[in-house]
């Protein structure tokens, strides 16, 4: 069993304040006995409506700035593992990327992953501030598993997911902002329980509460059992979790290995 470490919290729009809870978070779940500590998507800083996309893009920082490598000290000080994601600097005028990373306990950047899917969808325009990632992250061997990540929208394309479990994904990470709205927390818990049952994996997905984010950070087992709920509260929530236990489901339960591959293509009428 390894222990992971899911943090929920409200983001300000001061970077450097979250930065130090960040900090200080890292040091509380290492303090727990955590292997891996993940955040949540925005973690830099709450990005408002009115802040304009020039505005936003001054304020990105590229994966190797003052706000990563604090984060890669922190883990290494503490010899944990982190995921967290930023706001990257991009070649595009007035456009950044929303990436994700993830830091090993020597304080090494073993990934990154840009977003991919922007959520221009349900009133809102990520396309307006962001420029979309153009590649699936190859999953990475961590202390906790081998492991897959992806960014919040991202969840509702399950040809994502599918693709990181059948490359050898045993556990998902989808640092998230899950916005407010009617039927949203229902769809969360849904579709993040169908891409774990689905896969035999477990899914990790540390959300944002506050703001207009709705909380409700998840892990799920690998048959779709809810590990933790974090509801509405913001800190750290502690969950164990066991890469048997992936094995043993997708053994009982083989979806990955029953799939027709052979005959899967667009049907023409």
């Amino acid at each position: 069993m390894t222990k992971v470490a899911v943090i929920q919290f409200k983001a300000s729009t001061d970077k450097n304040k979250n930065l130090k809870r960040i900090v200080n978070f890292i040091n509380t779940a290492a303090s727990r006995g955590a292997d891996l500590c993940a955040f949540p998507e925005f973690m830099m800083f709450y990005t408002t409506s009115r802040q304009s996309p020039r505005e936003l893009a001054l304020q990105a920082e590229t994966i190797n700035g003052n706000f990563v490598s604090t984060v890669a000290d922190a883990a290494k000080k503490n010899s944990i593992e982190v995921i967290g994601t930023i706001y990257e600097k991009s070649k595009k005028k007035d456009r950044v990327y929303d990436t994700s990373f993830l830091v090993d306990k020597s304080g090494i950047i073993k990934s990154t992953y840009r977003k991919i899917h922007l959520y221009d969808a349900l009133g809102f325009k990520e396309s307006k501030k962001l420029e979309p990632g153009s590649k699936i992250s190859v999953p990475i061997k961590t202390s906790i598993g081998k492991l897959g990540m992806l960014i919040c929208y991202d969840l509702r394309f399950p040809e994502m997911s599918r693709i990181l479990a059948s490359s050898g994904s045993e556990i998902l990470v989808v640092p998230s902002a899950w916005v407010k709205g009617k039927m949203k927390e229902e769809h969360w818990l849904t579709i993040n329980k169908t891409r774990a049952i689905e896969n035999g994996c477990y899914i990790i997905a540390p959300d944002q509460v506050g703001n207009i984010y709705c909380g409700r950070s998840l892990v799920i087992d690998p048959y779709g059992k809810i590990l933790l709920d974090m509801k509405k509260k913001q800190g750290i929530g502690m969950v164990e979790i066991s890469i048997p236990k992936v094995k043993e489901t997708r053994k009982s339960l083989p979806l990955l290995q029953n799939r027709r591959t052979d005959i899967y293509s667009d049907l023409k009428l």
